[in-house]
């Protein structure tokens, strides 16, 4: 009795964006950007590519919005010292 051959291993699902760092999910983002200019792939995968690179860039945007407010918040004291600026501690009293 022949045996029918085994299906395709299933792709790992893909990992949740947000669960990545900046650089990583950027990399993702450079390389469905690169298959989809290439046309590399079917309709169907371009599709959820499509929706894997938005997901992708969603998640980078917060984190670069994550990053540029720790970054906004550090000020340097008259001593030349940095210190990190909590919610209201601005000129203004505003954060």
């Amino acid at each position: 009795m022949s045996k029918s051959p085994a299906p395709p291993p299933a792709e790992p699902a893909p990992t949740d964006p947000e669960s990545l760092s900046f650089e990583d999910a950027l990399a993702e983002l450079e390389t469905i950007v690169r298959r989809l200019e290439g046309g590399e792939v079917r309709l169907d995968q371009a599709v959820g590519a499509y929706e894997r690179g938005v997901a992708l860039k969603r998640a980078c945007e917060r984190k670069l919005a994550e990053a540029r407010l720790r970054v906004e918040r550090i000020s340097v004291g008259e001593d030349g010292a940095a210190r990190v600026e909590s919610a209201g501690d601005g000129p203004d009293g505003a954060a």
